[in-house]
């Protein structure tokens, strides 16, 4: 299988970027997307070019860090699956591939397609947590939680901080991860002595991270490898009155 690259190449934040092609051959539509790159990468190194940075871990769908925009789609041609879960049977012979970083204000392009979405870890860090006695950790069955609310709270919790949502974003918003690192903690007993502390601090560090406004296009929705809803963004707004009321 032989396709053709048209890779983002870029050294630093502070230097302009660019497109360069590749031509590849002897793929496998075996091969997943970042088994490509790996390929790729080798070749480079045999004739002595530097490697194309990207980012990756698990190669599960899980860590969220493989995100890139493939032929112009967050995570490639697919909905709800990751960039390491995409496989090149999804492309045909002869295909030109093009691929390059988020595009976000709040996301500065650290090297070719990898980004500082340290953004999200200083959202996280203003109340993605519950503050709780140390000691033994209690049966699960202890505190008794309806099946509904467990269930809405398991679906936000899903996220994985990729940031294909930002990327889908004509605003570059943070809403849908926001609100699913909002709404998975303050729905459950554990997280309602600081709901209101939880929203306001964590939507407040959102807007100095200077993402957008969220206009409800929904395309953070359709691209989310963890299918949340944009009713999590409904219901994060919903509450953020009550907490300006009583927080």
């Amino acid at each position: 299988m032989n396709v053709i690259f048209k890779i983002w190449r870029q050294e630093h934040a502070a230097v302009e970027g660019y497109f360069k092609t590749y031509e590849v051959d002897g793929l496998t539509e075996d091969m997943s997307f970042l088994e490509a790159l790996d390929h790729l990468n080798e070749t480079l190194v045999l004739i002595n070019e530097k490697v194309i940075a990207f980012e990756s871990d698990c190669r599960e769908g899980i860590c969220g860090q493989c995100g890139v925009f493939i032929n112009g789609r967050a995570h490639g041609p697919h909905q709800h699956i990751t960039t390491c879960q995409l496989h090149m049977r999804s492309f045909k012979d002869g295909d030109t591939i093009v691929v390059e970083p988020w595009r976000a204000e709040a996301f500065p392009i650290v090297k070719d397609l990898v980004v500082d979405r340290s953004a999200f870890d200083r959202i996280i860090q203003q109340g993605a947590y519950i503050t709780a006695k140390t000691g033994t950790a209690p049966e699960a069955y202890a505190i008794p939680i309806s099946k509904e609310i467990s269930e809405r709270a398991m679906d936000v919790a899903a996220c994985i901080g990729c940031g294909a949502c930002v990327a889908a974003c004509k605003n570059a918003s943070a809403a849908l991860f926001t609100s699913a690192k909002i709404n998975h903690l303050n729905q459950l007993p554990q997280g309602r002595p600081e709901e209101h502390s939880r929203l306001l601090d964590m939507v407040a560090q959102m807007e100095l991270e200077n993402f957008g406004s969220c206009t409800f296009t929904a395309a953070c929705e359709v691209e989310c490898p963890a299918e949340i809803s944009i009713n999590s963004i409904a219901e994060m707004n919903a509450r953020y009155i009550k907490a300006k009321l009583f927080g």
